[in-house]
């Protein structure tokens, strides 16, 4: 196993981006893992070593690098408290657009490591990452091949970026995992998401993770579900397997 702590430069200044690897002879796929709105924590950076440890070098962007320093959060204590009056000023300083943007320089940084195949690149986004990840997709869709979305949430609204317009330019295949009682992803909602990706001819499975809550992979969550979230591990690397390592 190996870490880097790197900075990438982007439109709006400097993004510290945490790199993940695992000891492989050969360059492996690149996974970026958009985070959600917890931001960088222990946590997160165990799943996305985890991730690495699959056979994947894994970035994970510090995507509120516009805000400054913070944190790190235990979202045990935040959800304590006013969620919004805490995590509200990060989160304005990015979204989908943003993110999107951002990927811009990320990818230019996987073009520049040796130890990543570049053809095939995948990407995975919990929460507000779920957006991201899609979103980023469908502004590169001739880098990404394959895009997982856990928990995501306000995947199809009224919004100018909302990840359900990315869907005609997609040509990633998706895997998107929804709670069966999620607030930011209502049933009406998720079928407005799914009804833009058949229209557009995406390749995707969805599926609703019964008993789960939103943020139920995150094990740092109060609504972390284990049974759920090592099924949803399973599938994860089982559809990343499939779409990166497998044959063209």
């Amino acid at each position: 196993m190996a870490y880097e702590n790197v900075s990438v430069s982007t439109r709006d200044g400097t993004c510290p981006v945490h790199v993940f690897t695992a000891d492989t002879a050969t360059p492996s796929p690149a996974i970026v893992f958009y985070m959600d709105a917890g931001g960088i924590r222990p946590a997160v950076s165990d799943m996305a070593q985890r991730l690495a440890n699959a056979g994947y070098v894994v970035l994970l962007p510090d995507l509120f690098y516009r805000y400054g320093s913070y944190g790190p959060f235990d979202p045990v204590e935040v959800f304590k408290g006013d969620v919004r009056a805490i995590l509200g000023p990060l989160m304005v300083t990015t979204g989908n657009a943003k993110a999107a943007e951002d990927t811009e320089a990320l990818l230019a940084y996987i073009d520049t490591r040796t130890d990543v195949e570049p053809e095939r690149i995948g990407a995975v986004g919990f929460c507000m990452g779920g957006g991201m990840a899609i979103t980023a997709a469908g502004q590169y869709p001739d880098r990404f091949a394959a895009v997982a979305s856990f928990h995501g949430g306000n995947l199809a609204t009224d919004a100018p970026d909302s990840p359900h317009l990315s869907a005609p330019r997609l040509k990633a295949e998706l895997y998107i995992a929804a709670a069966d009682a999620d607030g930011s992803y209502p049933s009406s909602m998720a079928q407005r998401f799914e009804d833009a990706l058949k229209q557009a001819g995406v390749r995707y499975v969805a599926e609703t993770y019964t008993g789960a809550a939103h943020g139920w992979m995150k094990p740092d969550f109060p609504v972390y579900d284990q049974e759920a979230a090592e099924r949803g591990w399973s599938t994860m690397i089982e559809f990343f397997d499939r779409t990166l390592k497998g044959p063209v």
